[in-house]
């Protein structure tokens, strides 16, 4: 920190899962932030600026508003979900969560507690992993895999490849020839540093081209060339693409034949060699439906000469680089979705080349952070985390901490359904939340506690996706009212099980964890400068070279295989021919889905028409998540509402600005239209993470998407499907 002026200016870092992390210089007068800064320098390719967004300027504004912060512990006294709780001292909510963290433990065993998805702080010492470290301590806890963003990508990418880091820096796209952002708005969603080496390959005259149902802010920013798509179709588009690439012999023939298993019939694996293979099915020759751009231009709504077009240039275009984002993989087929995308960066030949991508997951191994080692969870069986309702109904859950998150309520998909299960106290029979605010899920909390901000506490953070640093999150003021971080009373609680000392392993403040973490990464990583020095300055930056993912393979097949059963890419999966599920094929290929664009889910839910427009939700600049949502200062940035295509809006009669009803057979909501054009005809689309705000007849009015969103699951990875829905827009 730097004394001038009268003034202190700490440097911390944003600490939210926004996508992104950014320098956060606090100026800081008589104990109050007055001001926001951040890193103002160009960068380079090497180091990147970590630039603050609109969020980041707007932290404590968020954070350290006295009014509307939760200031003391509340005991709920009316029915679950009614936000009506009476004040109590910490002495008195930590001895209820203890009583009944035992009662529950030895009346349902330990599997019947479960440390809910939560990432309102995403540092190295996060308030869940903090639970679940006593929990296992405690003879374990109900844990789950995947997560509400990333499951389909990150599940079936190892299915093709043999493991989900399959991504190259940032800076290898500045050796692309051609750029292809699927479902990817990074201007938006961060994605880390991204966006800055975008701009930088737009300044150099590469091509960028934005596949989305919607012209976003990353493609207006790059003024790319937008194709817009009828969401849960992306995977006929890789078919139709793949299609002209084959039909025009523009593929990567050597490649796919020294790299890949299951392309042609030549390339099965041994005892397969009946079963479908890709070419064949591309080519309708097993299922008599050929996979031209006219089958695709039905499916998709985007021409078949642009389908053609975008063929040809894809497959000159060397190298060409195609990065996924999350939103295409958040459908209710999003394995295929993904296994599309990796088909085409096969089919070019640009994987493990300079300027190319392997597509997928585009997780790269980052240099090492500090790291709190849990112990192991004598529980063994994990759920699907999107299918947590699911436990808490039929009784396997009985117990649940929600320590700084939201997903309990507002993040999960249909809300009413999942306020009808949380509220039956014989299902799920105590709740523990932690919060800075009183949002939709701390109101179905039996003890709510307050928490704190990172702008009040001590902790360490590292990169997002990739990156290149160790970042301190340094105190900036002290907390607001009686606000404490987990670790204060869950070592409180340890006491109470006689497990302070494995709890705390000597360490009885959160500080003292992070300088121990810390020092036990300088055995490790011995240049590291000391702890004081660096947390002082606020920031580390590892040198670290470009990487490009399977550089290895591609340049040495004979001793260097990609780690699958075949050693080679696994177009055809003999995993997922042994499921033997129509939704999960052996090959990449297209499935309709569940209230997708085709018929596949009439009947499912409610009728196509009855519900004729897909609705999707989308990441926005106002928000990270549901964090900022209750900041009206935010507002000037954007405020809730229903985007629809002119011709749909015209249809029905609706103008911009219109009040609007947006309903299904799962909820209703309330907000005003803005009709537009950068939009897919067919398709409405409202930003998630909107505050749930239910008028007396159960009408959302605050703009959360989540009263019309499903718990369907994708099936491979049982995961969110939140982007897949139907619904019908009529005028107020």
């Amino acid at each position: 920190m730097a004394a001038f002026d009268n003034k202190t200016v700490i440097h911390t870092m944003g600490i939210n899962n926004c996508g992104g992390r950014c320098i956060i210089d606090a100026h800081v007068v008589d104990g109050k932030i007055t001001k926001i800064t951040t890193d103002n320098t160009e960068g380079t390719p090497e180091h990147p600026p970590l630039r603050a967004c609109v969020k980041g300027f707007h932290y404590h504004e968020t954070f350290l508003n006295e009014e509307k912060r939760l200031k003391k512990p509340l005991i709920r006294t009316g029915k679950r979900g009614s936000g009506e709780f009476r004040e109590a001292e910490w002495e008195e909510a930590i001895a209820l969560i203890t009583k009944e963290w035992i009662r529950i433990r030895d009346t349902y065993g330990p599997a019947s507690r479960y440390v809910h998805y939560a990432w309102g702080v995403s540092g190295v010492l996060r308030p869940l992993d903090l639970a679940k470290r006593l929990l296992s301590l405690d003879g374990g806890f109900q844990d789950y895999y995947n997560s509400y963003s990333t499951a389909a990508i990150h599940y079936v990418t190892p299915y093709l490849y043999g493991t989900k880091y399959v991504g190259s820096s940032f800076s290898d796209l500045l050796h692309s020839n051609l750029i292809i952002l699927w479902g990817h708005n990074p201007a938006d969603s961060k994605f880390d540093t991204l966006m800055y080496y975008l701009s930088l390959a737009k300044k150099q005259g590469i091509p960028i081209i934005c596949i989305d149902p919607r012209r976003h802010a990353t493609a207006k920013i790059l003024d790319a060339e937008w194709i817009g798509i009828r969401p849960t179709t992306d995977a006929a588009l890789a078919d139709a693409l793949a299609y002209v690439m084959i039909t025009e012999d523009l593929y990567d023939r050597a490649f796919i034949e020294r790299y890949c298993q299951g392309f042609t019939a030549a390339t099965m694996p041994e005892g397969y060699e009946g079963e479908e293979d890709y070419f064949s099915y591309c080519l309708g020759k097993s299922d008599g439906v050929p996979k031209t751009p006219e089958w695709a231009e039905q499916i998709t709504g985007i021409d078949a000469e642009t389908i053609r077009d975008l063929a040809r240039r894809m497959a000159a275009a060397k190298p060409m680089a195609i990065l996924q984002g999350y939103g295409a993989q958040r459908n209710q087929n999003g394995e295929q979705s993904v296994r599309g995308g990796i088909l085409l960066a096969c089919l070019t030949g640009n994987v493990g080349v300079p300027g190319g991508s392997a597509g997928g997951s585009q997780l790269l191994e980052n240099p090492p952070v500090p790291e709190m080692q849990n112990p192991e969870n004598p529980v063994k069986e994990k759920i699907p985390v999107y299918r947590w309702t699911d436990a808490v109904a039929d009784g396997r859950i009985k117990m649940i901490f929600n320590l700084a998150g939201n997903a309990l309520i507002n993040q999960h998909g249909d809300i009413n359904r999942t306020k009808e299960i949380l509220a039956d106290e014989s299902l799920c029979e105590f709740i523990v939340c932690s919060d800075l605010f009183m949002t939709a899920s701390a109101k179905y909390a039996d003890v709510l506690l307050p928490g704190i901000s990172f702008l009040e506490m001590n902790n360490m953070t590292s990169p997002w996706i990739q990156g290149d640093f160790i970042g301190f999150n340094n105190k900036v003021v002290e907390p607001i009212g009686d606000g404490r971080f987990e670790y204060e009373w869950l070592k409180e609680i340890a006491g109470q099980l006689h497990l302070h000392k494995e709890f705390t392993e000597g360490h009885e403040t959160a500080d003292e964890w992070l300088e121990a973490l810390y020092e036990e990464l300088r055995t490790e990583q011995p240049l590291l400068p000391d702890y004081h020095s660096v947390r002082e300055k606020g920031i580390y930056r590892y040198e670290v070279p470009q990487k490009v993912a399977f550089r290895e393979q591609r340049e040495h097949p004979e001793t260097v295989p990609f780690d699958t059963p075949s050693g080679k890419i696994e177009i055809f999966s003999t995993k997922l021919f042994a499921l033997h599920d129509p939704a999960v094929p052996a090959i990449p290929k297209y499935v309709p889905a569940v209230e997708g664009y085709e018929p596949a889910g009439k009947g499912h839910t409610e009728t196509y028409a009855a519900c004729p427009l897909q609705l999707i939700g989308y990441h926005t600049k106002r928000r990270c998540h549901s964090i900022h949502g209750n900041n009206e200062l935010m507002d000037k940035i954007e405020t809730p509402a229903v985007y629809l295509h002119l011709k749909d809006a015209k249809e029905r009669g609706i103008g911009d600005g219109d009040l609007v009803l947006v309903y299904n057979a799962r909820g209703k909501m309330k907000l005003p239209a803005k009709v537009t054009e950068d939009l897919v005809p067919g398709v409405a689309a409202i930003s998630q993470g909107a505050w749930y705000q239910p008028d007396e007849t159960g009408v959302d009015v605050g703009g959360n998407i989540n009263v019309l969103t499903s718990l369907h699951v994708t099936p491979l990875a049982q995961g969110n499907a939140q982007h897949t829905n139907r619904v019908e827009v009529r005028k107020f």
